[in-house]
């Protein structure tokens, strides 16, 4: 039977003088409390790290222990068996690299300094991803000792493998039946017809790290020449034949990346993916996506080593950095095809859930500390990790061997369309999952959600102010009966906070009666509930953000509706997900104060704009972090805005700035407008004590203007 292992996303990769480290980003290395969270995930084995470059970065003999200790140990009460990783995508301690001669003894003699430290751990990864290691910093430059020709590639894949060998022969004189699980990546590299000797040869150099730990590569091996001529002698060759060293199991790590397309039609692409051999230009991107007729390739990539090499495989990392349902369905896809692949014959061990705390900047290959954060199993935004869905999918997958969530069977970007940006190519309402319902659908808010809803692949019912009226509890009652939804999204409501003032009957019945009867029809048909509520419940007379656990104090008539909204919900479903925002703005409509202000920049008329302070808001970021919340079946009330508490002044000033327009037209206007009927508070700023979540202005700023130029 297919096991359910996991692992946390550890790399520690040096750039320049500068070392990455993914444990100490997410947080893990000052947790002890984070094993016993994973071990309430029901997983058996646990990819875990004891890091060369952490734990003996100067020398074997000054090693610090001490956290390991404890984190080992923790596992093993736990009954949690670790798979033991002494490098990740590194390049060793300082006094060392990929091209040292000494390398592989160096890693040896650490590697056997752990295993008498821990003689108990049976099983270990010596080197990750030896070949995509090499890659990175002997053939792209990307990491340390960034490297650009094949030459320094084919020396450090040679360090890596040797060093792997010898460590395993130093651990194996401790314990002699520990187990050597070897990592790998699985892609495939496809290509046009011109450029099929291209494919083929990377999709042997794919396999050189194995096949050189299998002892296989001599003078008849296809890559026997390319070796040779890159400064390989048959005396290292022929080590490896008589050290052969295959592994107990292989781990494939397959991304949705992973499988490569080799274009000589260049012109189709941009400039960033163009490339070539000193033979042919071509463009090098991601099958998926591109290829039309490329399929997900976990059972193939299984298949594949599993007859070349004959030896137990697993999936060793299966991590998605998207949106949390493409996660779910992604790691659906890959227990689905290791199922597959088991029926076939194939021998597979396991499944490996990557990232159990999320990873930091792969979107730059760990190059630089952007700050881009991509959630796992938990969400280390929250002041302690957060479990997301893919917790509870792991757990149902350790525990019973399937999932469900009624997002997780819908099909993924990656079986959805060929096409950059992953549009859907079917009607989401020709599917038959089961829908979110949608009410308020033509609003600035619903409009979004529509639209994200397409994008993500979501099945959805969309209902706009004609279809149904919140406000009459029998329509509501009658609609969720009717489409019977996973989940409600309520972006209904009286939005015009100055009309508020005018007509609080309609504004109460809107917002107030409104939620109140979409809670009470999802609890009588077992839905969720997304609703919205606002900073305007606040009455301003705090001088730093309001966090969830404020009191509400509103000053004005929209502001005690949305109050009485949060307290009716809550108090009738107390799973509703409650998300309070503030001042939207948007690419898709031209009413939202930032659109509006840079028309006027540019129009070059004075502008004088309010001094109270808010936290802005980009749309397109609020509708994918509540649709993530929702999947997660998160509930209570939650902050949602860009962090940066600023005032109206100060955001046109940033916006103004950023898309090249002079900002001396701007002038600062009291709080609150004389013309004003609401009431505002002068400082409505929110923050989150539940998690940070939104990305910074400058972010969404730069979102809503590159959004703005390709309409």
């Amino acid at each position: 039977m297919i096991e359910l292992w996991a692992g946390l996303e550890c790399t520690v990769n040096r750039v320049g003088e500068l070392y990455f480290d993914q444990l100490a980003r997410s947080g893990h290395a000052g947790r002890l409390g984070d094993i016993d969270r994973i071990a309430a995930l029901g997983v058996s084995r646990l990819r875990y790290p004891v890091l060369w470059e952490n734990v003996a970065p100067h020398s074997v003999a000054d090693a610090n222990w001490i956290g390991t200790d404890a984190f080992l140990y923790r596992l093993r009460d736990c009954g949690i068996r670790p798979i033991v990783g002494l490098m990740h995508h590194g390049s060793g301690p300082r006094h060392t690299d990929l091209l040292d001669s000494a390398f592989p003894e160096k890693l040896a003699q650490y590697a056997g300094a752990v295993a008498e430290r821990y003689p108990w751990i049976d099983a270990y990864t010596p080197v990750n991803e030896p070949m995509v290691t090499a890659r990175f910093a002997g053939l792209y430059g990307h990491w340390y000792p960034h490297c650009r020709n094949d030459h320094d590639f084919v020396r450090m894949v040679l360090n890596q493998c040797r060093g792997a060998v010898l460590a395993m022969q130093r651990i194996r004189a401790v314990n002699p039946a520990a187990q050597y699980v070897c990592t790998e990546d699985g892609g495939t590299t496809f290509s046009t017809a011109p450029l099929t000797y291209q494919a083929s040869f990377e999709n042997s150099r794919r396999d050189l790290a194995l096949d050189l730990q299998f002892g296989r590569v001599d003078r008849a091996h296809s890559l026997s020449a390319y070796l040779r001529a890159h400064g390989v002698d048959d005396h290292e060759v022929s080590w490896f034949q008589e050290h052969r060293s295959p592994p107990d199991v292989i781990g494939i790590d397959y991304y949705a990346t992973s499988d490569r397309y080799l274009d000589h039609e260049v012109g189709k692409y941009s400039a960033d993916v163009h490339g070539g051999n000193g033979r042919d230009a071509y463009a090098d991107v991601a099958a998926a996506g591109h290829l039309s007729s490329w399929s997900i390739g976990f059972t193939t990539a299984l298949e594949r080593i599993h007859a070349r090499y004959g030896r137990p495989v697993a999936l060793t990392e299966v991590h998605l950095g998207c949106t949390r349902d493409e996660q779910l369905r992604w790691l659906y896809a890959a227990w689905h095809g290791a199922r597959v692949a088991e029926r076939s014959g194939v021998d597979v061990r396991a499944v490996t859930s990557w990232a159990l705390f999320g990873a930091y900047d792969w979107d730059t290959l760990v190059t630089q500390e952007s700050g881009r954060y991509e959630a796992g199993a938990f969400d280390v935004r929250a002041p302690q990790p957060r479990p997301t869905a893919i917790a509870h999918a792991i757990g149902q997958l350790a525990r019973h061997g399937d999932m469900q969530h009624a997002v997780a069977s819908q099909p993924g970007w990656w079986t959805r369309s060929v096409t950059p940006g992953f549009l859907c190519t079917l009607p989401l309402e020709s599917r038959k999952q089961q829908p979110l319902l949608i009410l308020g659908a033509h609003g600035t808010l619903g409009s979004a959600f529509v639209r994200h809803c397409e994008s993500r692949g979501l099945s959805y019912v969309a209902m706009s102010r004609a279809d149904v009226d919140i406000t009459d509890g029998k329509e509501v009652d009658d609609v969720v009966a009717g489409t019977r939804p996973w989940a409600v999204i309520n972006a209904a409501g009286f939005v015009d906070v100055d009309a508020a003032e005018r007509d609080p009957v309609s504004c109460h019945l809107a917002n107030a009666q409104g939620a109140l009867n979409a809670a009470a029809a999802c609890k009588r048909y077992g839905a969720r509930l997304l609703t919205f509520s606002s900073d305007l419940v606040f009455d301003g007379e705090r001088d730093t953000p309001y966090a969830e656990r404020h009191a509400t104090n509103a000053l004005n008539v929209y502001g005690r509706s949305k109050v009485q909204a949060e307290q009716d919900v809550l108090a009738r479903l107390p799973t509703a997900l409650m998300v309070r925002t503030s001042a939207f703005f948007g690419p898709w409509d031209d009413h939202n104060f930032v659109t509006q202000t840079l028309n006027q920049l540019a129009g070059g008329k004075t502008l004088y704009i309010s001094t109270s302070v808010v936290t802005p808001t980009y749309v397109p970021s609020l509708v994918d972090t509540s649709l993530d919340l929702l999947i997660d079946s998160e509930y209570g009330i939650w902050h949602l805005s860009n962090p940066e508490p600023l005032s109206w002044l100060q955001i046109a000033q940033m916006a103004g700035a950023m898309a090249g327009l002079s900002t001396s037209a701007l002038e600062p206007a009291p709080p609150v407008s004389p013309g004003s009927l609401a009431v505002r508070p002068r400082y409505s700023a929110l923050g989150s004590e539940r998690g940070a979540l939104m990305p910074s202005l400058a972010c969404s700023l730069d979102a809503y203007l590159a959004a703005r130029r390709t309409g």
